[in-house]
């Protein structure tokens, strides 16, 4: 079993290697991208209007009213950071956050020469706010799809999760809660409500990104054995659906089910949930976004 086991963690790490290695120069021109539009998003937007968004970025945007240069300070805390997640991480979570914690800080200094020469004139809050969570959303979203990251709170939230029963999602939520909160002390409320509708915009952007927009939705249907037929033969009828049968049985009766994983167009969303509620006003389904299909190696985004 020892033998076994020391096998098949060789082969899961020779397969995380070979995805590592995977368009290396595409994946770091993505990664050198997103940090330049993050930057400039930092540099025009949130520290021009004290907006504190997550992060080290955010802390920087709190102790630059106190004259410490954002870009210094971003710059000493991630290779702080970077030094702590190779004693307490390892090499193999760390080497991937190297690049991008040590441009993003240079890319912020660089750009601010840039944003200094722009003048958004007397455009709202509101506006400065969306404007600067989408940019920084699109440019986060090409740092996370290329593969590496940014250091910084990212370590932080690693080492949250490894040394305690917290999740990732739970531990990145408290730090860049903190961190928004942190602005609090120097900023007004106002302010600080503008930093969530940011923090909730890149989120929502990184998301588009990284995963895309999606074009279709997977339907999860739960049927009697008597009605899989018709629910089959009605899927089938439909163009642009494809669609899996699986044996089940009740969680709690035990009773002998059909599973279909039932794949379709957005635009057919309607007529599939109201046909299925015409075979049966009781049927049980479930229904997701669906990013991105492969099916004998074509690609359905």
């Amino acid at each position: 079993m020892l033998l076994f086991k020391k096998f098949r963690e060789k082969r899961i790490d020779e397969i995380i290697e070979r995805v590592n290695k995977k368009n290396i120069f595409g994946r770091y021109i993505m990664l050198l991208s997103g940090c330049l539009i993050v930057a400039f998003a930092f540099n025009l937007f949130f520290l021009r209007y004290n907006i504190v968004c997550f992060g080290v970025s955010g802390v920087s945007i709190v102790l630059a009213e106190f004259g410490i240069p954002p870009s210094t300070f971003i710059m000493i805390t991630n290779i702080i950071l970077l030094i702590i997640s190779y004693f307490f991480l390892g090499v193999n979570d760390t080497k991937g956050q190297i690049v991008g914690s040590l441009i993003y800080p240079v890319f912020v200094s660089l750009t601010a020469y840039v944003t200094n020469m722009i003048d958004l004139g007397n455009l709202e809050m509101i506006v400065i706010a969306v404007l600067g969570g989408v940019l920084a959303g699109v440019g986060y979203g090409l740092i996370y799809k290329s593969g590496y990251g940014t250091g910084g709170t990212d370590i932080i939230g690693n080492m949250v999760v490894k040394y305690s029963k917290i999740s990732m999602g739970n531990a990145m939520m408290f730090i860049n809660i903190s961190i928004i909160a942190l602005g609090k002390l120097v900023f007004s409320w106002k302010t600080v409500m503008y930093a969530v509708v940011v923090a909730y915009l890149i989120s929502m952007f990184t998301d588009k990104i990284l995963l895309g927009i999606s074009n279709s939705k997977a339907f999860y249907i739960v049927v009697d054995k008597s009605k899989d037929d018709i629910v089959r033969d009605f899927l089938t009828s439909l163009n642009g659906v494809g669609s899996t049968i699986i044996d089940a049985h009740g969680g709690y009766s035990n009773d002998k089910q059909t599973l279909i994983l039932a794949v379709a167009p957005t635009k057919m969303y309607f007529l599939i949930k109201e046909g299925l509620k015409e075979i049966d006003k009781n049927i049980f389904y479930l229904v997701c976004d669906s990013y991105e299909v492969s099916s004998r190696g074509n690609k359905y985004e």
